[in-house]
């Protein structure tokens, strides 16, 4: 048995993230640096009451080893969501890749792909649900 759908506690936690960058973006506009956004969204998100962690180092798990790599998540928002953040002419295929990707090794369901660099917002947000088995 698989699970597809994301609970009622993580569509919440993605319509206040969602909300939150449209604020972000409304404000600044397209054209600056990733880092920029993910600092005022993090803000954001924290000033409404949501807890945020910033640049989460992601290991590698293969067999009982564990690399450190270098990944890293931009936000970890509710111990839920996962958000990425770009400041791209377009969001390409391997984003989405890399997103699941880290959803996966993480053990999370629900991650946010957000570019920052088209207006409006709305055009530049994919919501991405990994599968997983139970």
């Amino acid at each position: 048995m698989s699970t597809h759908e994301p609970s009622i506690q993580e569509d919440e936690v993605a319509r206040r993230i969602v909300d939150a960058a449209i604020t972000v973006h409304r404000s600044l506009g397209p054209g600056l640096l990733e880092s920029v956004y993910e600092q005022c969204l993090a803000y954001e998100l924290e000033e409404n009451g949501l807890s945020v962690h910033r640049q989460v180092p992601m290991p590698v798990r293969y067999r009982n080893l564990r690399f450190d790599m270098g990944f890293r998540l931009d936000l970890v928002v509710q111990n839920l969501v996962i958000v990425e953040l770009k400041a791209v002419e377009q969001l390409v295929p391997l984003h989405d890749a890399r997103l699941l990707t880290y959803l996966k090794l993480a053990e999370r369901r629900l991650g946010l792909l957000m570019n920052f660099n088209v207006p409006p917002l709305k055009h530049g947000i994919k919501r991405l649900v990994r599968s997983v088995s139970l």
